[in-house]
């Protein structure tokens, strides 16, 4: 575990292992998030962006919107066959 201690002005330093592990250098922004009273410090990203590619990728390896696709079609496929099922076209 690493410990520090926060000075007068508020300010604490970051060790230079966990700097170094997260690519931590001057000018990266961080992110303080509370929750359950816990306090993260989180590095953002230098491209938003870039660093969300692929977070929601669903395991497959196509596009979402292929999948989407695909599926739209089978429920159509679904649909036509109970109509026809029920005396439709």
């Amino acid at each position: 575990m690493n410990t520090v201690t926060v000075s007068k002005k508020g300010w604490v330093v970051i060790p230079k292992k966990i700097r170094e592990r997260y690519g931590m250098r001057p000018g990266t922004k961080v992110a303080f998030i509370e929750y359950g009273g816990t306090i993260a410090l989180v590095p953002l990203p230098e491209d938003p962006i870039e660093a969300a590619q692929g977070i929601l990728q669903n395991g497959s390896g196509k596009p979402l919107t292929e999948e989407l696709l695909e599926e739209r079609r089978r429920e159509y496929e679904r649909e036509e066959a109970k109509i026809r099922r029920f005396g439709g076209q």
